[in-house]
């Protein structure tokens, strides 16, 4: 009995993190050092990005019965868990950049959106940009024919005046 309330708390910490995420990511973090684990805590923080090592019967029972539960035959070995709550394609791009210069950091699986991907999945998503960095190209994408448009009446404009 006294080892199931021991295990309650950090199941209802796992269960709280994956409420309303738009993203967990598992990765397998063998064979990085404390120098490079502590750079990814940081950037992973910075990018409001939950990063967290916990046992993997611990995972199990908290995602059992959500949209993550198809995550629980990839929680094997050594795995962190990646959590995003406010971009579904922040966690597999955060980690997909930070493993080009540390490879001993690895992609497994992960649930975007509702949606289970393999690490061939993860590592296409990994290449969206952001919501963000979307917008801004779609709004530049807008804006260039408007300007050319001004550009075109100004110069009739000018034309008609000479």
């Amino acid at each position: 009995m006294a080892k199931i309330e021991l295990k309650q708390p950090i199941v209802e910490e796992i269960k709280e993190n994956i409420k309303d995420a738009k993203s967990v990511v598992l990765v397998d973090y063998r064979g990085l050092t404390v120098e490079q684990d502590t750079k990814l805590r940081k950037t992973m923080r910075e990018s409001d990005i939950i990063y967290k090592v916990y046992k993997n019967t611990m995972v199990k029972l908290a995602i059992e019965g959500t949209e993550f539960e198809a995550l629980k035959d990839d929680l094997e070995g050594p795995t962190a868990v990646v959590i995003s709550k406010t971009d579904a394609t922040a966690p597999a791009r955060t980690v997909a950049k930070f493993a080009k210069e540390n490879p001993a950091l690895e992609m497994r699986t992960g649930v975007v959106e509702g949606v289970y991907y393999d690490a061939a999945g993860m590592k296409a998503i990994s290449t969206i940009p952001s919501r963000d960095e979307l917008i801004s190209k779609l709004l530049g994408s807008i804006q260039s024919p408007i300007t050319n448009f001004a550009r075109v009446i100004k110069q009739i404009a000018e034309a008609k005046e000479a």
